[in-house]
C-alpha cells in the first residue's frame, strides 16, 4: 500500500522554543494559527475570538516562564531577591547571621584594701580583699552600660604566690602606709544577661523550636531544664561533642588559663535568627529520651506501618519514615520539663567607647572572704573606681540581607575542615587565647607514618622569649584540633627545638672610620635581623643576608671572619636552652639550616653579637 507522505508532513509543525514575553509569544501564536489554521480561522484581530484566545495563551505562557524564571534565580545566591531565599542560602554558605554585635574591651577597675604588716613589709590585707562578680556593672558619659561577663578576684595570685592585681600605696601616715591602691584588668561588654522560662508540655515533638521573644538578643549563654541538664549549643544537629572549657589547676596555670574538655552532649540545640523578625530560636534534637534506641541495627517491624484488612491477603510491608525521627542521634527533644535560658541582649555601632569614657562604677556585685567586716566592706565597694585606657570597640549595627550575601559569596568556598597544611596552620592560630597560645607551629610530613603530620610548637613568655609550649597548651590544641581533621588523618603535637646561637664577625674599616660607631650600627641592624618575629621554625638562616648587612654599612670595606656558635646551658645571668647544634656542619650552599622542628633565637643580642675590627 502506498505510504502517504502529506500526512506526515503535515504532522511536523513548526514551533519556537525561543519566546518567553507577552509579545514575542503572541507574534509566534498568531503566525502558528495562521500558517496551519488559516482555512478555519480567518479573523485573528485584536477584537476577534480568535485574537482573544492568541492572547489568554500568550498571558499563560508569560506569567509561567516568570514564574520559572523566579524560582530559579532563587535558588542562586547571587540573583535571589526573597529575604527567606537569601537567608537559607547564607545558612547553607556556613554564615552564622548576627544581630548586633556588643562592643567589648577592657576597663581597669580600682579598690582601696587596708595595709597590713607581714614579715616586717607593709602589703594589701589579702582577707579584706574581694571577688568582683559577674554582671557587675559600669557606665559611658553617654550612658551607656557595661557589664562583667565573668567573676574576677583581686585576691589571686600567680604561681610565685603574688598578686595578680597591680598595686600602689594609696595614703601614709607617719610614713607608714594606710592603705593600697588596687586595679585589674577586667573584660566589660555591653551587652547584658537576661533570662526566659519556657514550659515545655508532657507532649513529645520531634525538633521541638522555641523562640526568644526578645528581639535585640545577641548570643544565648546557657540553657538548663528543671532537673538541672544543659543543653548545649552546636552549629549542627550531627554535631553529638562540644569544646567545654574548664579552669587549669596545674601549675602550668599562669601559661594557659584555661584547659578544653570534649565532653558528649547529648542534649542540644542550634540557633539561628531571622533577619525579618529579628528574634533568635532554638531548634533541638528529635529524639525521645524515654526510648532506648542503642541497637546497632534496629528492627525493621518496630518502624512499619499498620495495615487493616484481610490479613490473608497481606503480601507486603511499608516501612514508615515518621517513625525514624524518635532517634537520639539528632539529640534529645525536651520534654515535661520548664527550660531556662539565659542570653545576651543589646548592641550596636552606637556602644563603641573612646579612651577613658567609662568612668562609672554604678553597680559592684562583690563576695568578700570570711570574717571581713561590714563597715569596711561598705567603705572598700564606695571605693571602687574604673577607667578605659582602650577604646571599648567591636559593637556594630544588624547587618544588612545584603552585606550578608556578600559575605556568603566569599565564604561559601571555605572548608571547616583541616585539608591542607595552611588550613592546620590557620586552625592552630586560631585556638582561643583562654586555652593557651601558640607563637610559632610548623607542618612535617610524618616520616613512620604516611597518614600522620607532624605539628612543631612553641610559645613566649612575658619577656618575649622563646619557650616549650605546655602540657596544657598541647593538650587543649590537640582536642581543639581533633574537631576539624580529616578521620583518616593523624596529628601529632610536638615541641619544638629552641637553638640559641651567638654571631661573631670581624670586619675591616676605612681609615677615618671611628670604630665603636660602626660597630653599633652593625650590630643594630643585625640585633633587628634577628628578631624572633621574623623567624620560623624551620627557617633557615641566608649568610649571604648578614654579609649584605655588614657590607652595606657605610666606612665597611671587608669581612674577614663570619661565624655562629652554639649557646647553652647559663653564663652569668643569661640562661640558654640545652640543645646542643654544631652550626659548621649544618651549612649548605650559604644557608644555615636549623634540626627539623627547629628554630633559631639570638637570646641576648647585646652579648651574643660581637664584633671586631681588624
Amino acid at each position: 500500500m502506498a505510504k502517504n507522505i502529506k500526512k506526515d508532513i503535515q504532522k511536523q509543525k513548526d514551533i519556537s522554543y525561543t519566546s518567553r514575553d507577552f509579545e514575542s509569544l503572541r507574534n509566534d501564536l498568531k503566525r502558528f494559527v495562521g500558517t496551519y489554521y488559516r482555512d478555519v480561522l480567518l479573523d485573528t484581530t485584536d477584537t476577534s475570538l480568535a485574537g482573544m484566545l492568541i492572547d489568554v495563551a500568550a498571558y499563560v505562557g508569560d506569567v509561567t516562564s516568570f514564574y520559572l524564571d523566579h524560582q530559579f534565580n532563587e535558588n542562586s545566591l547571587e540573583k535571589a531577591v526573597e529575604t527567606r531565599n537569601i537567608e537559607r542560602l547564607v545558612r547553607e554558605a556556613g554564615v552564622k547571621i548576627q544581630g548586633k554585635s556588643p562592643a567589648i574591651g577592657f576597663l581597669n577597675v580600682s579598690i582601696v584594701i587596708p595595709s597590713v604588716l607581714s614579715e616586717g613589709e607593709y602589703i594589701p590585707d589579702v582577707n579584706k580583699i574581694p571577688k568582683i562578680k559577674a554582671e557587675s556593672i559600669f557606665t559611658s558619659r553617654r550612658g551607656i552600660k557595661f557589664y562583667m561577663p565573668d567573676d574576677v578576684d583581686f585576691a589571686e595570685t600567680d604561681s610565685a604566690g603574688d598578686l595578680v592585681a597591680s598595686y600602689e600605696i594609696n595614703q601614709t601616715s607617719a610614713g607608714v602606709p594606710v592603705d593600697f591602691l588596687l586595679t585589674r584588668s577586667v573584660l566589660v561588654v555591653s551587652s547584658k544577661l537576661k533570662t526566659q522560662t519556657v514550659n515545655i508540655p508532657d507532649t513529645f515533638v520531634p525538633f521541638r523550636r522555641v523562640i526568644i521573644t526578645d528581639a535585640d538578643a545577641t548570643e544565648i549563654v546557657r540553657v538548663v531544664d528543671t532537673d538541672g541538664e544543659e543543653y548545649y549549643e552546636v552549629e549542627s544537629l550531627t554535631q553529638s561533642t562540644i569544646f567545654k572549657r574548664m579552669p587549669n589547676n596545674r601549675s602550668d596555670s599562669h601559661l594557659a588559663d584555661e584547659r578544653i574538655k570534649l565532653i558528649h552532649a547529648p542534649r542540644r540545640f542550634v540557633a539561628s535568627r531571622a533577619t525579618s523578625s529579628g528574634q533568635l530560636s532554638l531548634l533541638f534534637g528529635s529524639g525521645n529520651e524515654d526510648v532506648f534506641d542503642e541497637d546497632i541495627i534496629p528492627d525493621p517491624s518496630e518502624h512499619a506501618i499498620r495495615l487493616y484488612g484481610d490479613k490473608k491477603s497481606l503480601n507486603k510491608i511499608t516501612i514508615d519514615p515518621n517513625s525514624f525521627l524518635g532517634t537520639q542521634t539528632l539529640g534529645i527533644s525536651p520534654r515535661n520539663t520548664t527550660l531556662t535560658i539565659y542570653y545576651r541582649s543589646g548592641g550596636g555601632l552606637g556602644h563603641n567607647s573612646g579612651v577613658g569614657e567609662i568612668n562609672t562604677v554604678t553597680t559592684l556585685l562583690t563576695e568578700f572572704p570570711p570574717g571581713s567586716g561590714t563597715t569596711e566592706a561598705t567603705l572598700i565597694r564606695a571605693s571602687a573606681t574604673c577607667n578605659n585606657t582602650k577604646t571599648v570597640i567591636g559593637g556594630e549595627d544588624e547587618p544588612s540581607i545584603e552585606a550578608l550575601r556578600q559575605i556568603a559569596l566569599l565564604n561559601r568556598n571555605s572548608q571547616n575542615r583541616i585539608v591542607s597544611r595552611e588550613d592546620l596552620l590557620a586552625r592552630v592560630y586560631s585556638l582561643p587565647n583562654n586555652f593557651g597560645r601558640v607563637f610559632r607551629a610548623s607542618v612535617r610530613d610524618n616520616p613512620n607514618n604516611p597518614q600522620a603530620a607532624q605539628l612543631f610548637v612553641l610559645s613566649r613568655n612575658s619577656s618575649g622569649d622563646l619557650i616549650l609550649a605546655s602540657d596544657t597548651l598541647k593538650e587543649n590544641l590537640s582536642k581543639y584540633l581533633s574537631k576539624f581533621r580529616i578521620i583518616t588523618d593523624a596529628i601529632d603535637v610536638l615541641d619544638g627545638s629552641i637553638v640559641n646561637l651567638g654571631l661573631e664577625y670581624t670586619v675591616t674599616l676605612g681609615l677615618d672610620a671611628i670604630s665603636s660607631i660602626v660597630i653599633g650600627e652593625i650590630n643594630s641592624k643585625l640585633t633587628q635581623y634577628f628578631n624572633i618575629e621574623n623567624f620560623q621554625i624551620d627557617q633557615p638562616i641566608k649568610m649571604g643576608e648578614i654579609e649584605n648587612l655588614i657590607l652595606n654599612t657605610p666606612d665597611v670595606e671587608a669581612i674577614t671572619s663570619l661565624k655562629f656558635n652554639n649557646k647553652t646551658g647559663a653564663t652569668g645571668n643569661n640562661v640558654y636552652s640545652g640543645y646542643f647544634f654544631d652550626p659548621t656542619r649544618n651549612i649548605d650552599r650559604g644557608y644555615l639550616f636549623p634540626p627539623t622542628g627547629g628554630i633559631f633565637e639570638i637570646k641576648y643580642p647585646g652579648d651574643d653579637i660581637v664584633g671586631r675590627v681588624s
